[in-house]
């Protein structure tokens, strides 16, 4: 399950929230690779389009025993196109947790994850301050 919440600037930044369910080939469209073995789930970051920071190989983030809960936290900087023709680009903030299971109700809003991966960086290049990744 993911729970989407978007504000554009193109909307006057008015919340938009989606709440959407698919399983594996959801955390595929949203760039990420769960692994199974056993009871274990292991979430990789596929690369994608960012103009910054560019990733330009799957990234592992964490490994998850039955029942716990990981989060991811990247933001990036990404073009409308690929021409260079249109130099727009615009930001994305992410904060993505996953459960390996049944997680309780409002832990994904208030619960502690069991990982935490921090890929936050400074959109214009050099060093910001990131919590150390547990």
């Amino acid at each position: 399950m993911v729970h989407d919440v978007l504000a554009d600037e193109a909307d006057n930044y008015s919340l938009r929230t989606d709440v959407l369910t698919g399983g594996v080939s959801m955390a595929r469209s949203l760039g990420l690779w769960l692994a199974f073995e056993g009871s274990a789930v292991t979430v990789e970051r596929l690369p994608g389009r960012a103009a910054f920071p560019r990733a330009g190989v799957s990234t592992r983030l964490f490994t998850l025993a039955d029942g716990q809960v990981g989060r991811y936290e990247a933001n990036f900087r990404l073009r409308f196109t690929d021409c260079a023709c249109d130099p727009s680009w615009y930001y994305e903030d992410w904060v993505v947790h996953v459960s390996n299971g049944d997680a309780a109700g409002d832990r994904f809003l208030r619960g502690e994850p069991d990982r935490v991966v921090d890929h936050r960086v400074h959109l214009y290049g050099g060093r910001s301050a990131r919590r150390p990744n547990r």
